[in-house]
């Protein structure tokens, strides 16, 4: 549960029931694990890359003069604006293998994601917290990559993925459309993501963020919301 303030001096109860949860990094292992994978197979100049990288997410989580993000390549791929195989293109050109020379783009996106394994701790928690009459969404940005969906409907009440919808995080409308997929407010609901710029966009709109670093710190924080005991894998 969480306290917020009455016009009074009294507290208000809101009770938290709903989880809007990522995937990547939180539901699966961490995405510099699975990177740090793809680097190795596809022998990329791992410094290069990690310079690159910043700066297009840097660039995708900028405000401009307080007017809005700065548009950019991952904007348009996580909405959907722009397909994969035209992003590969887009990022293949930037990078370098230790030979000096691009990678091949085709199939670049599934390379670097192939490395994900699922996190067996998360997935109990959720079947869990539904158990005990709690909704669930997945909020999601994709990067037009493949998403695992056996067993979805055991552990999700809605799905939102950015590239399906039109809209990204830390986007304030993909929030609210995600709590409507569930029928909750804002206050009655808690957001998991590894991303803190995701974190922050849904706390400004009411919702309780959890930074996910690993399973047990976030489960632990969680059983703390709810007040009542989940499972570890």
């Amino acid at each position: 549960m969480a306290f917020y303030p009455r016009t009074g001096f009294e507290p208000e109860v809101v009770m938290v029931t709903g989880v809007l949860i990522d995937w990547g990094g939180v539901l699966t292992t961490s995405l510099s694990d699975s990177i740090a994978r793809w680097i190795a197979m596809d022998r990329i100049d791992g410094v290069h890359y990690h310079t690159v990288m910043r700066e297009m997410i840097d660039h995708a989580y900028r405000e401009s003069n307080g007017e809005g993000t700065v548009e950019s390549t991952v904007h348009a791929l996580e909405r959907g604006e722009l397909d994969g195989p035209a992003f590969e293109r887009d990022l293949a050109a930037r990078l370098l293998t230790v030979d000096g020379v691009p990678p091949v783009a085709e199939g670049l996106l599934e390379r670097m994601f192939a490395n994900f394994d699922r996190v067996d701790a998360m997935y109990d928690m959720l079947r869990d917290v539904r158990a005990q009459g709690v909704k669930t969404c997945l909020l999601s940005n994709s990067w037009s990559n493949v998403y695992p969906r056996d067993g979805w409907d055991e552990i999700f009440d809605a799905v939102v993925i950015s590239g399906e919808v039109g809209m990204r995080k830390p986007e304030p409308r993909i929030f609210h459309h995600a709590l409507g997929q569930i029928g909750l407010a804002g206050e009655e609901c808690v957001f998991i993501d590894d991303i803190e710029a995701n974190i922050l966009a849904a706390r400004s709109l009411g919702i309780a963020g959890i930074h996910h670093r690993d399973a047990d710190t976030t489960i632990a924080e969680l059983e703390t919301l709810f007040r009542f005991t989940l499972r570890r894998a």
